[in-house]
């Protein structure tokens, strides 16, 4: 009996260890991106690894806009949009964790508010699903979608998984739109 409770004192120990720690990274990540902000578009001389770089920083805030998705869209048209959309989308998948942390740690500030409330059972019933389609999606609720999923302790791979593959998509579309975009321009001028 007296061991499994020192077992159970020392799982609580690191459980809240990891919390803490997964904590202070979503707040050094957020305040790195916002020191550093007017100096993000530089990383697209970088080219893939770049454009990788700012989709990861992007997305790394938690509730702070940063210009991912209007760099990808200048950058489809630069580079081929399918090469910018895979860089973009591991790079953004990356940087949702920070959400998805910021819930594991139990800290999240959105808990008790009427959009996580609403959000929450979705994550815990379609799981995976739930985050493809927020992560696929511009819109400014995935950060409660990851806190939700982080939470509910989804698995860290199925989070990624699904959360690669809407942000694939997304960034998909901003690239292949900044391509054909730039192509109408350049055939309306040219006449």
């Amino acid at each position: 009996m007296h061991a499994s409770l020192n077992k159970a004192k020392t799982s609580n120990f690191w459980t809240n260890t990891l919390r803490v720690l997964a904590l202070l990274v979503v707040i050094g990540i957020t305040v790195l991106i916002y020191v550093i902000r007017d100096h993000v578009k530089d990383f697209a001389a970088l080219g893939y690894p770049g454009i990788f770089l700012i989709a990861m920083l992007a997305n790394a805030t938690v509730f702070i806009p940063a210009p991912g998705a209007a760099v990808v869209f200048a950058m489809g048209s630069i580079f081929n949009p399918l090469g910018v959309a895979l860089a973009a989308g591991t790079g953004g998948a990356l940087g949702e964790l920070s959400g998805y942390l910021a819930g594991f740690s139990g800290q999240a500030v959105v808990e008790n508010t009427e959009l996580y409330n609403r959000i929450r059972p979705w994550v815990k019933k379609y799981g995976g699903w739930t985050i493809l389609v927020f992560s696929a999606v511009p819109n400014p609720f995935f950060d409660i979608a990851g806190i939700a999923a982080g939470v509910a302790k989804m698995p860290l791979w199925q989070f990624l998984l699904f959360g690669w593959i809407g942000q694939i998509i997304k960034m998909a579309i901003f690239a292949f739109a900044g391509a054909h975009s730039m192509n109408w321009l350049a055939r309306l001028f040219m006449k």
